[in-house]
C-alpha cells in the first residue's frame, strides 16, 4: 500500500453513501485481495455488492445508515481460535485496501438487518462492513495520547512510535479506544479492557494498524 499512514489519516467511518455502484475493476481487485486474505487466514470473507435489503431494516436507520447497498461479510469456523480478533485484523485490511481504493467504510455490529452472506452450519457471521462512494469523507474523532495507550517514551525505538500513533488512528467501537500496547525489548504485547462492546474485534483492528505503522521486521508479538 502506497504511504499507509496517510490512508490511515484520510479513512473515517462513514454512513451515508451516493447511489453509485461500484465499479467492476475495483469489484475485481478487492475480490481478489479478500481470495488473498482468506487463504492467509482461514476465514471466509465474502464481499456483496448491490444488495440495499441489509441496510434498508429499522435497525440500520436506527444506525442512521442510508444507501448502504454493498458491505463485506466477515464469516469465520465455530470454534476458531481468536475468530473476532482474526476478523478485526483482516477486515480492517480490506478496510484500508478500499479506502486506498476511493471507497468509504463503516464496521457494523447491530445496525443492520440480515446480511446475504452464505453461512455454513459450521460457520458464524461474526460482523459486517458497509461499503461504497460516501456522501461525505466522514469526521475526525476524538483521540487518547500515546501514553495512555501504551508504555512509550522518548526514548523508545521510533517505531514503537510509529506503531502507536497507528494504533491510534484504527476505528474502534463507539470510539473507545480500550487497548493497550507494551514494549519489552523488541516484544510487543498487545491487551485490550475487559468491559466495552466488540473489545476482541477491535484489538485485531489496532493490531493490524500497529504492525502497518511500526514494520512487522522490527518486532515479535508476546502474545
Amino acid at each position: 500500500m502506497n504511504d499507509i499512514m496517510s490512508v490511515m489519516k484520510a479513512r473515517h467511518s462513514v454512513r451515508q453513501y451516493l447511489d453509485r455502484p461500484v465499479p467492476g475493476q475495483i469489484r475485481e481487485t478487492l475480490d481478489a485481495y479478500v481470495k488473498e486474505l482468506n487463504g492467509e487466514s482461514g476465514l471466509n470473507i465474502q464481499m456483496i455488492y448491490d444488495e440495499p435489503e441489509c441496510f434498508g431494516s429499522a435497525r440500520a436507520k436506527y444506525g442512521r445508515f442510508e444507501g448502504c447497498s454493498n458491505y463485506v461479510s466477515l464469516v469465520g469456523p465455530k470454534g476458531m481460535k481468536n475468530l473476532d480478533e482474526k476478523c478485526g485484523y483482516y477486515g480492517e485490511k480490506l478496510v484500508l485496501k478500499a479506502q486506498e481504493l476511493g471507497l468509504n467504510t463503516c464496521w457494523v455490529a447491530l445496525t443492520r438487518g440480515a446480511s446475504a452472506a452464505k453461512v455454513s452450519g459450521n460457520e458464524t457471521e461474526v460482523i459486517i462492513i458497509s461499503l461504497g462512494y460516501g456522501k461525505t469523507q466522514g469526521a475526525e474523532r476524538k483521540s487518547k495520547r500515546p501514553a495512555d495507550v501504551s508504555n512509550v517514551t522518548d526514548g523508545s525505538p521510533e517505531w514503537f512510535g510509529k506503531g502507536i500513533e497507528a494504533a491510534l488512528l484504527a476505528p474502534t467501537a463507539i470510539n473507545q479506544q480500550k487497548f493497550r500496547f507494551t514494549l519489552s525489548g523488541n516484544r510487543v504485547s498487545a491487551q485490550t479492557g475487559k468491559l466495552g462492546p466488540c473489545l476482541k474485534i477491535d484489538l485485531g483492528i489496532v493490531k493490524c494498524h500497529f504492525e502497518l505503522g511500526a514494520g512487522r521486521e522490527n518486532f515479535e508479538w508476546a502474545d
